[in-house]
């Protein structure tokens, strides 16, 4: 069921959703969170797609807030707000309101926003492309427990990264970061079959990707061990590898779909380390509202540190995809972690003794 409103408020919004639920049979609201998604009219349909998809596993209330660009000074003094009221198989499990905001009202957004929310449930900003910087205190970002950004749309990814870590607040996420997860709790279950000390670390993929930045900085920080960032053709990700006193240990994806996992004195394993769709990393981050202390501290360790060794090169070469390597930290960790912790954050390595 869909409905289309012309210069309109949010008190008839609300009158348009009670109607239509009434309309299909459903009363009742059983939705778990408001999912607002800040975007542009280009970036729109696969935004409200992938939450869609999403919503099979959040039943929530999405508003997707499109802010249209006036052409003329006339215009932008005459506020105006149309929408859409989506409900039934046309939003998935949930209840969609697409509200597109011309002039003056497009700097209140959440004066329009902020009376569609459900009642006592969590708040999760989506940004798919054009981020805030800061995005705590953006009036829309200030409604939400969670606020998830993109720093691969951006148009310096990898400078992005330092950005987010100076305006880092908790709650802060970025789907660079989960689209690491499977690589995250490969590399700690790898780990957790082997009692031996990790020397150095190479992180292989292509240019331009933040989430190989996130990766190498994240074992850096977990590892205290120097890490090497190199470039490949990708597709993204495509290899890591561990130096051991026990032997390498390598988990190779060449293909964007099925990776290799050797490790010294066992057989090669094929594991599946396919590329996630938006809707799969949209999904993963709406399972946890807390706030994700092992992105802040990976994001903390900062990409200049990543460039420490490579004195007197120019600042851009982060994003020319030359070669990165962490400072070389003072203490060293075995390869011995906990698997519970694989998905997450990997306990700092103990030597056996």
């Amino acid at each position: 069921m869909k409905t289309d409103l012309t210069d309109t408020t949010s008190s008839k919004i609300n009158k348009a959703l009670v109607q239509g639920r009434r309309a299909i049979g459903t009363p009742a609201v059983g939705m778990v969170l408001t999912l607002v998604i800040v975007t542009d009219e280009e970036n729109a349909y696969d935004a409200l797609r992938a939450a869609n998809d999403a919503s099979r596993e959040h039943p929530s209330r999405t508003l997707v807030v499109i802010k249209r660009v006036s052409r003329s000074p006339r215009d932008r003094t005459k506020s105006r707000l149309d929408a859409e009221v989506r409900l039934g198989v046309e939003a998935g499990t949930g209840e969609t309101v697409v509200l597109r905001l011309y002039g003056e009202v497009v700097d209140h957004a959440q004066s329009v926003v902020l009376p569609l929310l459900l009642p006592d449930a969590p708040v999760v900003v989506w940004w798919p492309v054009n981020a805030p910087s800061d995005p705590a205190n953006d009036p829309l970002g200030a409604l939400a427990q969670r606020r998830v950004t993109d720093t691969y749309a951006c148009e310096q990814p990898v400078r992005e990264l330092s950005a987010r870590a100076d305006a880092y607040s908790p709650g802060d996420t970025d789907l660079s970061w989960t689209r690491i997860t499977p690589w995250r709790s490969m590399l700690a279950a790898a780990l957790d079959q082997v009692a031996c000390e990790v020397d150095a670390v190479e992180v292989e993929g292509e240019e331009f990707n933040p989430s190989c930045e996130l990766l190498a900085m994240w074992l850096a920080d977990r590892l205290a061990v120097p890490v090497k960032r190199s470039v490949s053709a990708g597709p993204g990700l495509t290899a890591v590898r561990m130096a051991t006193d026990c032997g390498p240990i390598v988990l190779d994806r060449a293909d964007g779909s099925l990776a290799t996992l050797s490790i010294q004195g066992q057989p090669d394993r094929a594991v599946a380390l396919k590329r996630r769709e938006t809707a799969e990393l949209i999904a993963e981050e709406l399972r946890r509202l807390d706030p994700d202390d092992t992105y802040a501290s990976a994001l903390r360790y900062g990409v200049d540190r990543l460039n420490a060794g490579t004195a007197g090169a120019p600042a851009d070469d982060a994003e020319e995809g030359a070669v990165k390597t962490a400072a070389k930290a003072p203490a060293r960790r075995t390869a011995k972690a906990p698997a519970k912790q694989a998905a997450k954050a990997p306990a700092k390595k103990a030597a056996a003794k």
